[in-house]
């Protein structure tokens, strides 16, 4: 919103956990800068807050003009980004967002957009490296104490693909037992009655889980997952 020589925009850093070379990583979602300043680096999807607009539709607006990405599962706020110097010519303060998309969705996205492992970012313009990191941050800390893994699930899976979705968003390994003991403490999954094929090498079919519900909730607020020593 224009207040003397300031604009402010709003970013979001939208994450999803995709196969890459057939393992699971978390992914941002970037835009290839056309023009100056910042030309060919990679950019979060976001713009100018417009003068009628709230910050969270702005945010659900811009994902949709600018990168064609009408639904996400989770939309929060993070932080306001308001170095004087961040951006080149007119002060512009960001207003920045973490949105998750399930794993299996794929949004059609534009040429100049694409999906980025987060532990091999490309160059990205300005701070929004920064943003992603704060993002990234945001997301490991919730899946301690909420079930915001919902979020980057799909509507039904198995304990190993919830296993790998936290692996890749946590960066580090998670032992599938100690998580499904862990949420079901915290009644987090339902079981369905149903299961997935057998795997590649047979065995039993893998039961098939569900969140039991699709919007966040704090379920343990002094939890605190931790990489393995």
């Amino acid at each position: 919103m224009p207040n003397g020589n300031t604009l402010h925009e709003v970013l979001t850093a939208v994450f999803q956990v995709r196969p890459i070379d057939d393992l699971p990583e978390l992914c941002v979602l970037l835009w290839e800068r056309a023009l100056e300043p910042e030309r060919g680096a990679w950019s979060l999807p976001g713009g100018i807050l417009g003068d009628d607009e709230d910050l969270p539709t702005s945010a659900r607006r811009q994902l949709a003009e600018k990168v064609d990405v009408r639904e996400v599962a989770h939309l929060e706020q993070l932080s306001v980004f308001s170095d004087p110097h961040r951006v080149p010519g007119v002060r512009l303060i960001a207003s920045t967002f973490l949105g998750l998309v399930p794993l299996g969705a794929d949004p059609d996205l534009p040429a100049d957009t694409a999906w980025h492992p987060v532990s091999t970012l490309p160059r990205t313009a300005f701070d929004h490296g920064v943003v992603v990191d704060h993002a990234r941050t945001r997301l490991a800390a919730k899946l301690s104490y909420t079930n915001i893994a919902f979020a980057l699930a799909p509507d039904e899976f198995t304990m190993s693909t919830l296993r790998d979705i936290y692996c890749a968003a946590l960066d580090y390994q998670v032992d599938t037992t100690n998580l499904q003991r862990v949420l079901g403490r915290r009644g987090v999954l339902v079981a369905t009655g149903a299961t997935a094929p057998p795997g590649r090498f047979g065995g039993r079919p893998p039961a098939l889980y569900r969140f039991a519900e699709s919007r966040l909730r704090v379920t343990d607020e002094f939890a605190a997952l931790r990489p393995p020593t």
